[in-house]
């Protein structure tokens, strides 16, 4: 039962793959800003999922991985700046900055960061990858609030932002934080997750106006363009929510059924309130848990993977299907010490 990686299972909604086939025929070159209809899609769900009301540009990406890989570059980050990263937090953030050619800084503190005139960027992710952790609206604020007082750019990684279970994830975008101003704030989406998109490598990026000019001068240039078909897929993703619901339950029921087997297993679920993962631990070293997950035949990701301070942890994925997860939790209620 491999749990270890959070790739979608269940089907494509036939919405969107009807899309996709009636824009097959696609032999021009596509928009690398988006089809005024994908925009359109774009913007309107950034409104109603998100609560951003101000005026804010938009840009479709081939996925999010791969923005998040280039963006310090596309932004300018150059050898010599700093930008500040989760101290536990997906590895491509990590990677993105030394393509940039620039030096990482982990940390969750702003009050650690101190007054390093070299902070160029910094991200958050929340929902967060892998704990599930959710950030306030009050630390939201904060970290706007201080980015704006040095000139950094605060880019916010909101994947999971349709999956959260113990609480409601909120954007970055969202009134409550910004006040419809979007100066030096950009927030990253993917359809990957809420509608099983991860094969068609569908994203965007959506914030200051200012900044996605900036990316799309490059973006063009540098051939990341989402393919016509694709991004009709988009629209056809973002303006339906009755699949995204049911791709919800699924996960509900999955998660349930996982986080249940694991308590009894002896396992301490840490944050966890959103997102596609359960952060679990027997607070022993990550090596060991994944050890002893593997001789049950149960596959889980490594919380060194996601930085030192998540040594202790595992990612345990609810992306399998309804047996595998019923048959994981069944090897869990064997496992022992």
């Amino acid at each position: 039962m491999d749990l270890s990686v959070g790739t979608p299972v269940d089907p494509v909604p036939a919405v969107v793959r009807q899309a996709l086939a009636d824009t097959s025929d696609s032999p021009g070159y596509p928009l690398t800003a988006g089809t005024p209809q994908l925009r359109a899609a774009i913007a309107g769900w950034l409104a109603r999922e998100c609560g951003a009301s101000g005026e804010f540009g938009v840009l479709p990406t081939i996925g999010s991985k791969e923005l998040v890989a280039w963006l310090p570059t596309l932004l300018g980050v150059r050898p010599g700046d700093v930008v500040v990263i989760p101290q536990v937090c997906y590895p491509t953030y990590e990677v993105g900055v030394k393509l940039a050619g620039a030096e990482v800084f982990r940390s969750d503190s702003l009050t650690a960061i101190g007054p390093d005139p070299r902070v160029k960027l910094i991200w958050i992710n929340s929902p967060s990858n892998p704990t599930g952790k959710v950030l306030p609206v009050e630390h939201l604020r904060k970290v706007v609030a201080w980015a704006r007082e040095r000139g950094v750019t605060v880019v916010s990684d909101e994947c999971y932002l349709s999956l959260g279970w113990d609480t409601t994830p909120v954007s970055v975008l969202s009134d409550e934080v910004t006040g419809g101003d979007y100066t030096g704030v950009l927030a990253v989406h993917s359809l990957s997750k809420r509608s099983n998109l991860a094969g068609y490598r569908a994203g965007f990026v959506g914030g200051d106006p200012a900044l996605i000019a900036e990316l799309l001068a490059v973006r063009k240039h540098a051939g990341m363009i989402v393919p016509a078909p694709v991004q009709a897929a988009m629209v056809a993703a973002l303006t339906d929510e009755e699949h995204v619901a049911q791709q919800r339950e699924r996960y509900a029921a999955r998660r349930e059924i996982l986080r249940s087997a694991l308590v009894k297993a002896g396992f301490e679920i840490s944050h966890s309130e959103a997102g596609l993962y359960l952060w679990a631990t027997r607070d022993e070293d990550c090596w060991t848990t994944v050890d002893r997950l593997a001789r049950h035949g149960i596959l889980a990701a490594p919380g060194a993977f996601y930085g030192p301070a998540a040594a202790k942890h595992v990612r345990i994925a609810m992306t399998a299907t309804d047996e595998r997860v019923a048959a994981a939790a069944d090897r869990l209620a064997e496992f022992s010490a």
